[in-house]
C-alpha cells in the first residue's frame, strides 16, 4: 500500500472511532489513537505530520464539511449514511476543500477517497463516494449555495473576489404539438439544467451549445436570455481557503426531439424529456426553479404570437 494512502487509512480509523463515540473523543485522545494506529498499520514516522494535520483539519472543519454534505444531498440525511462512507466523505472533503492543491490536487483527493471506499466500504461505497466528491469537484462550493448568508441577493459585488462565469440553458423541443424540456438529473435526486463554466474568449451562445452537446448530445439554437444568479463559493485555487463569486447566466435553447445521450459523470446520472404539464411535479433546486418558470412563461408567449 502506497505510503500516503496508508497514512489516510490511519486517519480514517481515528475518524471512524471518533464518530462511533458520538464525537466525545477529545483532540488529544484522537492524537493518541492516531499514534497507536500508525504503529499498528506500519505507517512511516515521516508521515506523522501529514496525518496529524489531516486529522486536525477534519475534526476542526467537521461542522462545515457536514453542512456541505447536507446541502448537497438533502435526501441523504448524514446520520443515515453508512458510518464508513460518512467518514470517507469527511476525509475526502477535508482534502478537496482545505488541502494545499500543490500537495494534494483535487483529483488525487477524490481518487484516494474512492480507493478507501473500495477497501473499507461496502459494495456500492466507491460509487457513492465517487458520485458525491465528483459532483463537488465539478461544482466546487455549490453545495454551500443553500447557506442563507452566502448568496448575493442584491447584486452587489465583493471587492477583490475572483469571478467565475457560468452558462446554463433550459433546452426545449416540439413534437406532435407538445413542448418538452430536456433536463438532467444529478446524484442528489434533483432535476436541473445543463450548466458549466464559460471558457476564456467563449461567447455565451457558444458556451451553451458546447455544454448542452457535451451533457445530453443535442445540437441547439440559443434563443433568449432567461436570467442570472450569483453566489459565493469556495475557491479551488490558493489552497482552497479563499472565496470566489460564481455568476451564472441562463438561456432558452431549442433542439430536436431525439434521444438524449446522458453523460454519466460529474454528478449526473440521467437525462430525460418532460412535457411541460409534468415539469411542475419535479424536484428542482431553489435557484433553478425560477429559471425554469421563466422559460415556461416565455414559451407560452411564443405560442400566443
Amino acid at each position: 500500500m502506497a505510503n500516503r494512502h496508508l497514512a489516510r487509512s490511519v486517519v480514517l480509523q481515528v475518524l471512524f472511532e471518533r464518530d462511533s463515540s458520538g464525537g466525545k473523543m477529545t483532540q488529544q485522545d484522537g492524537m493518541d489513537r492516531l499514534a497507536n494506529y500508525a504503529k499498528e498499520f506500519g505507517a512511516r514516522e515521516s508521515d506523522m505530520p501529514f496525518m496529524t494535520d489531516l486529522l486536525k483539519t477534519a475534526i476542526s472543519k467537521q461542522k462545515e464539511i457536514d453542512e456541505v454534505i447536507r446541502g448537497a444531498a438533502p435526501e441523504w440525511p448524514i446520520e443515515k449514511i453508512a458510518a464508513v462512507d460518512r467518514n470517507i466523505l469527511r476525509l475526502g472533503l477535508t482534502e478537496l476543500l482545505y488541502a494545499d492543491k500543490a500537495q494534494v490536487p483535487e483529483k488525487v483527493a477524490i481518487n484516494e477517497a474512492i480507493e478507501l471506499a473500495k477497501t473499507f466500504g461496502g459494495a456500492s461505497s466507491s460509487r457513492f463516494v465517487n458520485g458525491v466528491l465528483g459532483a463537488v469537484y465539478v461544482e466546487l462550493g455549490e453545495p454551500g449555495k443553500s447557506e442563507g448568508n452566502a448568496r448575493k441577493k442584491d447584486g452587489t459585488r465583493s471587492g477583490g473576489m475572483s469571478v467565475e462565469e457560468l452558462i446554463g440553458a433550459v433546452v426545449y423541443a416540439r413534437d406532435g404539438g407538445e413542448v418538452y424540456l430536456a433536463l438532467v438529473h444529478d446524484i442528489f435526486g434533483h432535476w436541473t439544467l445543463s450548466k458549466g463554466k464559460l471558457l476564456p474568449e467563449e461567447t455565451h451562445e457558444a458556451g451553451v451549445k458546447r455544454k448542452v452537446k457535451d451533457e445530453v448530445g443535442l445540437d441547439v439554437d440559443v434563443e433568449d436570455q432567461l436570467g442570472e444568479n450569483e453566489y459565493i463559493a469556495n475557491d479551488s485555487t490558493g489552497g482552497g481557503k479563499g472565496k470566489k463569486r460564481r455568476h451564472a447566466t441562463y438561456f432558452l435553447a431549442r433542439g430536436k426531439f431525439q434521444d438524449l445521450q446522458t453523460r454519466k459523470e460529474g454528478g449526473l446520472d440521467d437525462a430525460q424529456w418532460f412535457p411541460l404539464a409534468s415539469v411542475g411535479d419535479l424536484n428542482f433546486y431553489d435557484d433553478i426553479l425560477p429559471v425554469v418558470t421563466r422559460a415556461i412563461n416565455l414559451l407560452a408567449q411564443k405560442d400566443r404570437k
